[in-house]
Order: structure tokens, then C-alpha cells, then sequence
């Protein structure tokens, strides 16, 4: 996406990659260097939308940059840009607007529509979907593949590309041995083993993703038990069956040397030239038909742009979701380069879907966006009778005060006369409905909507006990289950996870959102400040923090006798973000603080992070810094004990992994007379991949661990 504008001018309209790429790669050596630069300077100028919807850009006293888009809304070739200045079409005016604007990703329906008859098309929905929190780490990577996506979010239109995840782990007390773990480890079926820390899973099965290697391989030993390794001999004929053909095998080593490049560099300083070279090989990879790469491609982009947002706003939201994209666009072209014949590394063309008869929804809950570049609204959940997840999508400028007004605002889906809030609690019939890849209902022609009774929330909280079976949803399920406060820690709240007879973990739950002007915060003190209470929780796990978990809603334990007492008419669900929780909402006597706990009580009731903490750091460290920043554990004196707290906690292959990637960061091998030997950036690329990928995996098993029992 790219950065929020400080004026009230249009917005820019997005480009097609091979036109940005193309004015780039026209451009002097001497005037790429600057490109950043006039990159960023377009922020702060405004642009004009003329009646007959081209976009006017004043770059200086005599450039004036014009862009023309189709009827599609999309610049799709370079003479729909032009510049008045006497360098173009190869001037930095032009390279730059277009560097600027947004990357197109249309996404063509697979039926044509309704009859002519029909409603007249709705507007488009402007939601940047990125600005929707990160939910709980999947066990199938999804490839980003529509407009910029929250925290998320922070989310965009995702192919469905599928990649094996780790195996489940054990309730506490079930967990096989220490020796026995240790002995499973090198195979695909390593089993978790016993932490020190309170019923906390350890050492997860390692993400049993494939990854073979073409060129460089993937680093052996403790990599080689986080990645399968495929060997093919030669090149691969195109004429193959169920393979890639020679040309879609180029695209993608394409994708890897430019991927490779991006990841070396940083975010900090992966500017617009390395995202140009980007585009250009993800535009290569379409002609080629590898949809899924192309995806992954632009979706990194993306992220890119927010990350180096000049504004610096929700630049840290968009870490774990730039390693994501990075780590797919890695592991699907590392494998692709290889001749890896699955199909699914192919991928395919997402598309809206009409499905069969209507569709019965249950709302669920609702839940405040704040997104990058002033953008606000709400999305309302629902669920339907097989566990499949669909989002109704209110998102526009505005910021957090139009977030706030959202949560009561009319439902935008034709004919359809109720709000946000009746439907988050009631349910939904939709004949005709049109549904995004992401599982978003979109108002399009044909689509009715008639309001219809909704279920208990139990109900709904229980079709997130297990987010991993088929049609479980096209977005990431919310995580849910019932837990007792234990006690307030700043903003957040030390909870224990209810498990049956057996003490549960000790996790936290934390303000999904920390503005002033929404709820979470608010009533999240209001929890903690009632030790003892049970209470049931949705919403979704922090991708940096497996044992904390963000909720969106709240509602009573049934039978239990100390839990929220909330009114009728809102159905045993109050959203965190709106419904601001009252002492009448409270059991007697719940309302008033209780005394100050014992510093040692309160320390013993703290969740024992895991240590994979450690390694997120570092890849993220990778993913923003560069291999530079990468390479600074391996320097310091903090390495031996992170390694060695990994080690403690049972994650061997981790923290060989730990070790691996600072020391292939910081190696930079030289000839006799101390000059670069040779170019070692594949080497660094594959191990940052192997750790990557087996972080995933594991926080993915520690999740179920802890929240899916």
C-alpha cells in the first residue's frame, strides 16, 4: 500500500507491476539513487482528479505528471503515464509517481453476474484489509494476493496455497519423554516434550514443509530437520507431466534472486528500486502461470511500502505480517526452482465465488479496524453451520472516531435494513451472496439479505475448537475458551486457561486495540480487577506472543457461578471494543477492587513466555534490519544464552537454528587479498527460510497446545 497523504487530494490509482517496474528499470543509474527520495516527497503532494478522471502531479516548476487510468480504474500500460518534463518517459517524475501509487491486483469473478435487471453495482469497498490485527499463527500458509491488507491484519484476498503444519500437541501430562523427543527430533514426526514453564508445551514437531533445493541447498543438519529436502538431477524437461515446465522453473529462480535481495537488504532499506526488480519477476512468474508466487510476490511489496510508511504509523503492526509474505514467497519459489511437482505451489487465480442456495450466517462478534493511513471502521463476524467464517466490512478514512461510529452504523449489503450491532447478535440469511477469497460478503448485483434468529454464543465460540479441518473458513478463525482472571498487570490481564480437573496454563490477554477512543482497554481493567471470575473469551492469539491472546468479545461460563451476569438483549456476548462493561454487568460484590496482591503471589502467577520469543526476534530482526542486523547476535555476548535457554526449554533444533542463522549472517567469505570471495546471499536466504519455517510450525503446535484443548 502505499503511504498515508497528509492532504485532501485523491488518492493515486494503483498501477500494474510490469508498468512500475518498467519506468524504474528505464532510469539512469544516477536517478535511481534519488528515486527513494521523490518516492517519499509525493506523500506530502497533493493530486488533482480532473472530470475526465485523470490524475494531475505537480513535481516541479516544469513537471507535471498525468496519469490516465482505463476504465478498470488501472494504469496497465506505460502511455497512461506521462510527464511534461524534457527527460521523460525515462524522467525520475514519472518512475516516481508510479513507485508510489498502488499495486493493482484485480480479482475477476467466475460468473459473469445477473441478469441487466439487477440492482445497480454497490460502491467499492475501500477497507484496506492489512489493518486488521494479526490473528492466532496458521497451520496452512495463506499467499496475500489482494490490495494492502491489520493489524493484520491486519486482510487481503489469499489463494488457497497449503502447506503441511505441525502435528497437535498433547494436553499437559501426556507428553512423551525427554529422551523420547530427543530421539524423534531429526524425523517429521518429533514429538513436543515438557517445559519448565506451567503446562507449556515445548519442543513442537517441526513444520514439515517441503523445501528443495535448486543452486544453493538448504543448510544441512539442524535446518535440514525444519525444511524436507528435494533433490532433482539436471534441468527438468517441459514436457513432464505434473511438473514445472522449464520456463515457470526460471520465473521462480527469478523470484528467489530478487526475494533473496529484499531479505539481505531489509525493509529499511529495500526501497523502490529492489521493490521495482521485485515486481518485475512477480509479473514474469504471471505470464509464466505461477499464480501463487506472483501473489506472494505483490504481497511482499505491500508490506513493504507500509513498513517504510514515512509517517512511521503501524510500522510495527507490520513485522510479523512482512515475514510472512517473505516466508511464503521464499518457500513456495524455493521449491518451484527444484521442479517440485506439487500442484499446489502453482497455485491459482483467486476469484469471487457465488455459492450454491443461500447462506445461513451467525453473527459472532464485532470488531473496531484502525488501519495505516487514517483508515477506521468495524467488521462484524459470522459463522456458519459447517464452522466456515465469512466478515461483513465497514472500513473507510476516518481513524479511530469513525471505528467507534461504525460499531452501530447500517450493514452495507442491499435491502438490508439493520446495523452492525443487531447483526453481530443475530444472524443472516443471503441469497445470491458473492464471496471474496478472504471470506468477505461483498454487495454486489443480485445479492439479498433478509435478517434471521441467531444462535447461542457458545455455539460460536465452540466452531473455533478446531480451525485446522476442512471449511473451517476463508479468514483465520478466532480463538476462544474459558478461562478465571488471576490478576491485572498493567494493562493486561493473567489469566488460567479452564481445562476440566487439571489446572490449566497461565496466559494473558491483552487490549486488541490501545486507543483511547475504543473499549478494549478499559474493560480489560475491569476484568482484572475481579480475581476469581470465569468468563469466556474469543479472540485471536498474538503472532509474536503464543501465550497471549487479544480478545474481541466476552460472555458468561455456563454453570458456573462466579461469571458475567450480561443483559438479555446482548445475547451473552459483550464486544470488547464497544459494549463497555458496567458493575451491574459484574456478581455482587465483583465491583469492588480487591486488596493489593503479594509481589511474590503475582510474580508466581506469571506465564512463562516461550522462549521461541528469542527466535522471532531475530527473524524479524532479519526481515526489517538486513543481514547486517541479523548478524549482530552472532557478536555479541547474548548469543551463548539465548542458545542455551533454548536448549532449556527443549527446543534443541531451535536453538541450533538460533546459532545457524547469526553465523551464516554475519560470515562474509574473502579471497587471498581480502576481497569478496563470492556472493553467499542464496546461502543466507535458505537459512532464514529453514528458521523461519520452523518457527512457524512450532508456535502453530504451541497455540493448539495451549488454546485448542
Amino acid at each position: 500500500m502505499t503511504p498515508p497523504r497528509e492532504d485532501t487530494g485523491a488518492p493515486l490509482p494503483p498501477v500494474a507491476p510490469a508498468v512500475s517496474a518498467a519506468a524504474v528499470e528505464s532510469l539512469t543509474t544516477r536517478l535511481r539513487g534519488r528515486l527513494d527520495e521523490a518516492v517519499a516527497s509525493l506523500a506530502t503532494t497533493p493530486v488533482e482528479l480532473a472530470e475526465d478522471g485523470t490524475y494531475g502531479i505537480r513535481c516541479g516548476a516544469d513537471a507535471w505528471v498525468t496519469l490516465a487510468p482505463g476504465p478498470s480504474g488501472t494504469i496497465t500500460s506505460a502511455d497512461q503515464a506521462r510527464c511534461t518534463c524534457l527527460l521523460s518517459p525515462r524522467c525520475l517524475h514519472r518512475a516516481a509517481a508510479l513507485a508510489a501509487s498502488p499495486v493493482a491486483d484485480t480479482i475477476p469473478s467466475r460468473e459473469p453476474g445477473p441478469s441487466p435487471d439487477s440492482d445497480p453495482p454497490a460502491d467499492p469497498d475501500p477497507s484496506p484489509e492489512g489493518s486488521q490485527p494479526a490473528g492466532p499463527v496458521p497451520s496452512a500458509a495463506a499467499v496475500s494476493s489482494a490490495g494492502p491488507g491489520p493489524d493484520p491484519s491486519p486482510e487481503e484476498a489469499r489463494s488457497a496455497a497449503v502447506v503441511p503444519s505441525a502435528k497437535p500437541v498433547p494436553p499437559a501430562g501426556h507428553a512423551p519423554s525427554a529422551e523420547g523427543a530427543a530421539s524423534a527430533e531429526g524425523a517429521a514426526s518429533a514429538g513436543p516434550v515438557s517445559s519448565a514453564g506451567p503446562a507449556l508445551p515445548t519442543e513442537a514437531a517441526p513444520f514439515a514443509a517441503a523445501a528443495p533445493s535448486a543452486g544453493p541447498a538448504l543448510p544441512t543438519g539442524p535446518a535440514a530437520r525444519a525444511v524436507r529436502t528435494v533433490s532433482t538431477a539436471g534441468p527438468v524437461p517441459p514436457a513432464v507431466p505434473g511438473r514445472p515446465s522449464a520456463a515457470q522453473v526460471r520465473a521462480a529462480g527469478g523470484l528467489w534472486t530478487a526475494a533473496s535481495a529484499v531479505l539481505a537488504a531489509g525493509a529499511v532499506a529495500a526501497g523502490a528500486v529492489p521493490q521495482a526488480e521485485l515486481l518485475r519477476a512477480a509479473h514474469t512468474a504471471r505470464l509464466a502461470g505461477l499464480h501463487r508466487a506472483e501473489g506472494a510476490a505483490l504481497a511482499v511489496v505491500r508490506h513493504l511500502r507500509a513498513t517504510r510508511d514515512p509517517q512511521g504509523a503501524h510500522r510495527a503492526h507490520r513485522a510479523d505480517e512482512l515475514v510472512a509474505a517473505l516466508r511464503e514467497l521464499l518457500l513456495v519459489t524455493h521449491r518451484l526452482k527444484a521442479a517440485d511437482p506439487d500442484p499446489e505451489l502453482i497455485g491459482g487465480v483467486p476469484h469471487n465465488h457465488r455459492p450454491d442456495g443461500a447462506l445461513r450466517l451467525y453473527g459472532v462478534c464485532r470488531e473496531p479496524v484502525v488501519g495505516p493511513g487514517g483508515a477506521g471502521g468495524v467488521v462484524t463476524h459470522l459463522v456458519d453451520d459447517t464452522g466456515r467464517w465469512y466478515t461483513l466490512r465497514d472500513v473507510g478514512p476516518g481513524g479511530p472516531a469513525r471505528a467507534r461510529r461504525a460499531g452501530t452504523a447500517h450493514v452495507a449489503v442491499r435491502s438490508f435494513l439493520s446495523d452492525h450491532e443487531r447483526l453481530s447478535r443475530g444472524g443472516l440469511v443471503v441469497t445470491g451472496a458473492v464471496v471474496a477469497p478472504d471470506g468477505r460478503l461483498l454487495a454486489e448485483r443480485g445479492v439479498r439479505a433478509t435478517f434471521a434468529a441467531g444462535r447461542p454464543w457458545a455455539d460460536a465460540v465452540a466452531a473455533t475448537a478446531a480451525p485446522d479441518r476442512p471449511g473451517s473458513g476463508h479468514a483465520p478463525p478466532l480463538t476462544g475458551c474459558d478461562v478465571r482472571i488471576v490478576a491485572a498487570e498493567g494493562e493486561e490481564v493473567l489469566v488460567r486457561v479452564l481445562t476440566g480437573d487439571a489446572p490449566g496454563p497461565t496466559v494473558r490477554l491483552a487490549p486488541a486495540h490501545r486507543h483511547p477512543a475504543l473499549a478494549h482497554t478499559a474493560n480489560l481493567r475491569r476484568l482484572g480487577a475481579c480475581p476469581g471470575l470465569e468468563v469466556r473469551v474469543l479472540g485471536r492469539v498474538d503472532p509474536g506472543r503464543v501465550t497471549t491472546l487479544r480478545p474481541l468479545a466476552v460472555g458468561p461460563v455456563p454453570g458456573a457461578a462466579t461469571t458475567l451476569r450480561l443483559p438479555q438483549e446482548w445475547r451473552d456476548r459483550a464486544d470488547l471494543g464497544y459494549d463497555l462493561l458496567a458493575d451491574a454487568h459484574f456478581p455482587a460484590g465483583a465491583h469492588c477492587p480487591p486488596p493489593p496482591r503479594p509481589r511474590t503471589a503475582a510474580a508466581d502467577a506469571r506465564p512463562v513466555d516461550s522462549p521461541l520469543r528469542r527466535i522471532r526476534d531475530l527473524v524479524e530482526l532479519a526481515v526489517t534490519g538486513g543481514r547486517r542486523a541479523a548478524a549482530e547476535p552472532a557478536r555479541d555476548g547474548d548469543r551463548a544464552g539465548h542458545v542455551a535457554a533454548l536448549r532449556r526449554g527443549g527446543f534443541a533444533t531451535g536453538a541450533d537454528l538460533f546459532a545457524a542463522l547469526g553465523a551464516v549472517a554475519a560470515r562474509r567469505p574473502r579471497d587471498a587479498f581480502g576481497r569478496p570471495a563470492r556472493d553467499d546471499q542464496d546461502q543466507y536466504a535458505a537459512q532464514w527460510l529453514a528458521t523461519a519455517v520452523y518457527l512457524t510450525g512450532t508456535e502453530a503446535a504451541l497455540a493448539r497446545g495451549l488454546w485448542h484443548r
